[in-house]
């Protein structure tokens, strides 16, 4: 996939921020001085801080520049940021916070599934379960089967309030995958299989079980991030 300059641009200063380069609290250069920096025009300067301030890494301030806010601020459930992030060092508090988060939707959206679930529904997560099991040594396509599946259970609990957290569920669930993805032989069934019965205790409406293959889930890909950071 083709990277444009304003994407490169952004993953740049990005990084830099999340790295410490730019201290919280401390503006960013002039825009004249990263127009020169990186051979551009100002409206791109301008679309990158529109776009790092979305992530919550800095705050526009008219007439006073860009300024780097503080992580507390900072927009973790954005995929592309959790993903610098992780890349940058090994913080226990935030794959425990990661692992919170997840401990408290996923398990709860399984449960819902087992109990609301239609049979089209179910075909939904069957069909992302076969995608998963067919592109198993493809990272980038087994992940996105991976999210398929996540969203198909989301979807079967028919809730249009919490659907509205999907993005949010998806990104944090996409940037823990890419990083805890591993095709051996060692670890590589276990997360099928674990998928696999995820999909059976919903399928067979048993609500204890799908939260608990849930939680086997969850663990295993926490264990997994902590080995790999």
């Amino acid at each position: 996939m083709t990277v444009t300059k304003t994407e490169k641009i952004i993953a740049i200063l990005g990084k830099k921020i999340i790295s410490g380069d730019y201290i919280q609290g401390t503006a960013l250069p002039a825009e004249a001085s990263l127009c020169a920096e990186y051979g551009t025009s100002r409206n791109i300067i301008r679309e990158v801080y529109r776009v790092l301030a979305a992530k919550r890494l800095i705050e526009i301030k008219r007439f006073c520049g860009a300024f780097v806010l503080p992580k507390n601020q900072w927009n973790y459930l954005d995929t592309e940021l959790l993903k610098w992030v992780l890349e940058q060092d090994y913080d226990p508090q935030l794959i425990a916070a990661m692992s919170e988060v997840r401990n408290l939707v996923e398990p709860t959206i399984a449960r819902w599934a087992a109990e609301r679930a239609t049979s089209k529904d179910l075909a939904h997560i069957e069909a992302a379960l076969t995608r998963m099991i067919e592109t198993n040594q493809h990272r980038e396509a087994f992940n996105e089967a991976d999210i398929g599946f996540h969203e198909a259970v989301l979807q079967a609990v028919h809730n249009p309030v919490l659907q509205q957290l999907s993005v949010a569920i998806s990104s944090l669930q996409r940037a823990v995958f890419e990083r805890t993805w591993r095709g051996d032989e060692r670890n590589m069934p276990k997360t099928l299989l674990e998928h696999q019965q995820l999909y059976e205790a919903i399928r067979h409406q048993d609500a204890d079980a799908a939260e608990q293959a849930a939680l086997t889930m969850i663990a295993s890909s926490t264990q997994r991030l902590k080995e790999i950071l």
